[in-house]
């Protein structure tokens, strides 16, 4: 890149202005080296910018020597990239018209007799430098340069500036002037080299800024990547800040998703089948972009329709730098996204990790331009430190994911040994229950057979007892058969209840009339309960109702409520027995409720109270305990529904219980009820 100065040239207030110098050249030529080496000498120690220094040079040797133009221009070498030039033209070039064609540099320099050098012999290199010099201060210039004196200017064994003295008519330059120019050389040679350690010191600044600069990038590359920030959302941040920081116009960070799970052990620079998405952005003209929702930049293609990306896998390991579109083949194809069109200078890194290829980096650039060797290592360490970011990001993710599995299995085996401890717990509390009903069950056996045994075994000792009285005797005799059919009858419900359990009793359907059977069963039931002071009611429907049923369970049944309501009845109460018909789904139903006065029972102990040789608490009355549990079998084996509510009398401490039983009408709807029921 060259420097070159504007015209007319503004001159700051404390340098002071250059005057003309009517000095012939031929006259006086000691005294002039003298003057112009002071007053060179003077500008040097007296310009605090370094470019307007060589500008105000300029103008005195311009003047000096009377030209029409004077153009000086530093030679940099090996000592920095940059070149500045400082040219100064006479007032009468200013007013003149320009023409309207560029002189040509090569042509100018072919024709020998127009350039000149003061300098003898005129070497290689000499040629070389003026031509170089011509080139860089004067070719923004249209010049019709007729006659050129130059002279390469050396400090130190090198050649640090050119002098050029330009006139625009042909001419023939004097030795005076060749010498005086020498003469001179070494005050310009000190001005030259003033320029040149400016410029170097402004670029170690430069340098040592960006070198700060990017210092500071990785250090918020580290601590971005230690971050608890989500991934995509650090690397937003990874890409906006490199952007910005190479003073790229657009920054992308693409990442590639293979659909070849073995693509690694294939050969190398063999394209692979992926798709890239870009999950972070930053532009220029936008730079709040990266605030965007990671949504809105989802943007994919498939990498084989990409041959930009594509280089990276062909030229594995080193960056790919274009610096122009018209650069890459016509047949090359770029995905769309990349908008080559306005942004042509491309720097794509890959994202590697053990060989393979993540993602990309790329900066892109509307104007062309050379990436120094300084940005490409700091490119290559982002890239690093971003690879890295992605494989701990995953390894974390995949360490999360096993780590969840395996909290969710051990819940899940807590959960499940929790629930067996529970189960287990409820499995001892119903073996100790059983065996609680067991004890209660042998318990209540052994006195319902030992009880009528030993009534049987004291009348047959008193029948054996000498002469006693035929009274005596047939008393004896009825409590033996009493007793005896006690006995029958236990083991004939035993029985009974296992033939019902096991479902091996057919069902020996008949019609009977219900309104005659209740009748006759209250009746029956009337004749007994008078020792209590209970009474009976019967409420039956108008008409008579028939009831398809097995007679036999039929009566069970009834008998069984009954006795049980003259069991636990208060004396001088009601006992209810109540008929009635009723249809529910369509089904003939009839509904039978034996509803008695006496102590409530419980929500729990009606849980239970249809079990076995289960009594509710507090209801201790001699039998076996079977009635209802016999009750409940019965109602299933004709497919009906046993029922038991308690309603507590208002002013009283005593509750009406009710039974209420459901049976079919007519066998061919009778179905099968729950024991829920």
């Amino acid at each position: 890149m060259n420097n070159y100065l504007s015209l007319p040239l503004q001159y700051p207030d404390n340098l002071e202005r250059t005057q003309s110098y009517p000095v012939k050249l031929m006259q006086h030529q000691e005294e002039l080296v003298h003057y112009l080496a002071q007053r060179i000498n003077h500008i040097i120690a007296n310009s605090s910018v370094t470019a307007l220094m060589l500008q105000e040079i300029a103008k005195l040797l311009g003047i000096t020597f009377n030209v029409d133009c004077c153009c000086l221009v530093t030679v940099t070498h090996e000592v920095s990239d940059h070149a500045t030039a400082a040219n100064w033209c006479s007032d009468e070039y200013l007013r003149m018209p320009h023409p309207s064609e560029m002189f040509s540099m090569e042509q100018l320099m072919m024709d020998l007799p127009v350039v000149q050098c003061a300098a003898e012999p005129l070497t290689i290199e000499n040629i070389s430098t003026i031509q170089n010099s011509l080139v860089v201060g004067c070719q923004y210039l249209p010049l019709p340069i007729k006659a050129v004196l130059a002279l390469p200017t050396r400090l130190g064994g090198k050649n640090n500036g050119v002098i050029c003295l330009i006139k625009f008519e042909n001419y023939n330059w004097h030795e005076s002037e060749k010498q005086l120019l020498k003469d001179i050389e070494s005050s310009c040679a000190i001005a030259f080299s003033q320029v040149i350690q400016a410029q170097l010191i402004a670029s170690q600044c430069q340098y040592l800024q960006k070198t700060n600069h990017h210092q500071s990038l990785i250090k918020q590359l580290t601590v971005l990547s230690r971050s608890n920030l989500e991934l995509n959302q650090m690397l937003q941040l990874a890409i906006a800040s490199t952007a910005e920081s190479l003073q790229a116009d657009r920054g992308l960070l693409i990442l590639l998703k293979y659909t070849d799970p073995l693509f690694r052990t294939k050969p190398k620079k063999q394209i692979p089948k992926a798709k890239a998405t870009v999950i972070g952005e930053w532009n220029r003209e936008r730079p709040n972009s990266q605030t965007v929702k990671p949504d809105t930049l989802a943007q994919t293609f498939c990498l084989a329709d990409c041959s930009l990306c594509q280089r990276v896998f062909t030229d594995f390991g080193n960056p790919v730098i274009i610096s122009d579109y018209l650069d890459i083949p016509e047949t090359s194809t770029v995905a769309p996204l990349f908008k080559i069109e306005t942004l042509p200078t491309v720097l794509l890194m890959s994202l590697e990790n053990q060989g393979k290829v993540l993602g990309f980096l790329v900066l892109q650039q509307a104007a062309p331009r050379h990436w120094q060797s300084a940005e490409l290592n700091l490119v290559e360490m982002v890239c690093a430190q971003v690879s890295n970011a992605i494989i701990q990001s995953q390894t974390l993710r995949q360490v999360q994911t096993v780590v969840d599995e395996r909290t969710a299995k051990l819940k899940s085996s807590l959960e499940l040994q929790a629930k067996l401890h529970e189960k287990t717990r409820q499995y001892v509390g119903q073996l100790r229950e059983i065996n609680e009903l067991k004890d209660e069950f042998l318990s209540n056996m052994s006195d319902r057979l030992r009880y009528p045994l030993t009534n049987m075994l004291m009348s047959i000792k008193n029948l054996r007892l000498p002469g006693i009285a035929p009274e005596r005797q047939a008393k004896y005799l009825d409590i033996l058969e009493q007793e005896c059919t006690k006995e029958i009858n236990l083991i004939n419900d035993l029985l009974t209840l296992q033939k019902l359990e096991s479902d091996q009793e057919p069902l020996q359907f008949e019609t009977i009339n219900l309104n005659s059977k209740i009748q006759e069963l209250g009746t029956a039931f009337e004749r007994r309960i008078g020792d209590k002071g209970l009474s009976i009611t019967v409420d039956l429907p108008p008409k008579p109702l028939t009831l398809q049923t097995e007679l036999e369970s039929f009566d069970r049944i009834l008998q069984e409520l009954l006795n049980n309501a003259y069991n636990y009845s208060e004396h001088d109460t009601v006992v209810r027995l109540q008929a009635f018909h009723q249809v529910e789904a369509e089904n003939n139903q009839v509904i039978i409720k034996v509803t008695n006065t006496g102590r409530a029972i419980s929500e729990e102990e009606a849980t239970y109270i249809f079990d076995k040789f289960r009594r509710g608490k507090g209801r201790w009355h001699p039998g076996t305990g079977l009635g209802l549990a016999l009750v409940k079998s019965l109602v299933q084996h004709l497919n009906g529904a046993i029922a038991v509510e308690s309603m507590q009398i208002s002013d009283s401490s005593l509750s009406e219980v009710c039974f209420t039983l459901t049976l079919p009408q007519f066998s061919d709807e009778s179905k099968p009820y729950s024991e829920s029921d």
